[in-house]
């Protein structure tokens, strides 16, 4: 996608209580503030408790800014309000949130590039250890929220023409002579890597080795007529131009646009990869602005029921367990389910099949 849209801003009022003992939430790290007697004492303390957060009276208002990818929009104009209503009313402090929604690869360059981001929610870790390895989160934050710093999850999706008339309900059907694909390029969209890793995996999976899941996932590839730049192009070359028998797409976004009037025909193949989605505060930025407090406090709230209940019902597969029982029937367990690790880890992902000259490079120079 292009630049990221305008910031949109959404005022609201929040509390805050002042903590002198300066403990952060159990999910975050903690800053200790030793007892120390005689004079100086309160000026050693309040240093102590500002050095990584804001602590301000309730009357001072405080910004925070969030940074996502463009579907998780609908779900943070729900949870955005509670968190801040609850704040408030606990806090005694206005907070106003300022928000910024596009695709995540360009999201991730923008926040390196300079936008103050104080929480990001990105479609994938890789892209939050890119702002890792800029200097601005620092190492260990997966370990910071809990879940391993996953706020909700998803799977892959194939959409079909209405009718489904070519059949099509499981990956290795892409890979027939009589099918046309149309998914985005995984060089320049983090959707379309969750997109080539559901393919590759789905033939380890299935018993393959790695020369076996190279063959197919490249007759995949040569069933694509065209590669656009991420996954909302993709969209419109589906729908809009009318190309493909089949678009690669996430779950979340296809019961999103049922919701929006777009009833879209789809099957979950029941090998599938686990599509999950991290959430991070940008450490640089909250230390800067005096805003750790209340933007770990937020993240440590996206984890609570509440929070897990508005992801779930715009179509992300919730974390919290409760949750997910409440919506077990929109969404059906996948039979067989594997995820980056099992592929790896990120960095061997990244080596494996993204870096140039790597496997996806490969089958991009066997369809010219």
């Amino acid at each position: 996608m292009g630049l990221p849209q305008t910031i949109n801003q959404l005022k609201v009022t929040q509390q805050h209580k002042q903590h002198s003992n300066g403990l952060q939430s159990s999910y975050f790290k903690r800053s200790l503030c030793f007892f120390l007697v005689g004079v100086g004492l309160s000026a050693v303390i309040s240093s102590c408790s500002t050095n990584n957060s804001k602590t301000t009276t309730g009357s001072e208002d405080i910004e925070l800014t969030l940074v996502s990818y463009a579907v998780t929009k609908a779900a943070y104009e729900k949870i955005i309000p509670q968190f801040t209503q609850k704040w408030q009313q606990e806090h005694n402090q206005n907070v106003t949130f300022n928000q910024s929604y596009g695709g995540s690869g360009s999201q991730t360059r923008a926040v390196i590039d300079g936008l103050e981001a104080d929480v990001v929610a990105l479609a994938l870790a890789l892209d939050t250890e890119r702002i890792e390895e800029a200097g601005l989160i620092e190492p260990g934050w997966e370990t910071e929220a809990p879940n391993e710093s996953i706020v909700h999850k998803s799977v892959g999706a194939i959409v079909t023409r209405e009718g489904n008339p070519k059949g099509i309900k499981t990956w290795s059907d892409l890979a027939r002579d009589d099918v046309k694909v149309i998914t985005a390029n995984p060089k320049t969209s983090g959707g379309a890597r969750w997109n080539f890793l559901a393919l590759w995996g789905s033939a380890t999976k299935n018993g393959g080795n790695e020369q076996k899941a190279f063959d197919f996932t490249n007759k995949v590839y040569k069933n694509v007529p065209v590669l656009p730049r991420d996954a909302r192009e993709a969209s419109d070359v589906f729908f809009k131009q009318g190309q493909g028998d089949a678009l690669i797409n996430y779950e979340n976004e296809v019961l999103l646009a049922a919701q929006n009037g777009q009833k879209l025909p789809y099957v979950v193949p029941e090998v599938n990869i686990s599509i999950d989605n991290p959430i991070a505060v940008v450490d640089k930025n909250v230390d800067q602005h005096r805003t750790r407090e209340v933007a770990e406090a937020f993240v440590e709230y996206l984890f609570t029921p509440e929070a897990q209940r508005e992801f779930a019902k715009v179509g992300f597969r919730p974390v919290d367990e409760t949750v997910t029982k409440e919506f077990a029937k929109q969404y059906p367990t996948v039979k067989s389910l594997f995820t980056v690790k099992d592929l790896g880890g990120w960095d061997t992902v990244q080596k494996q099949f993204f870096a140039d000259g790597a496997a996806f490079d490969k089958i991009r120079s066997n369809l010219k």
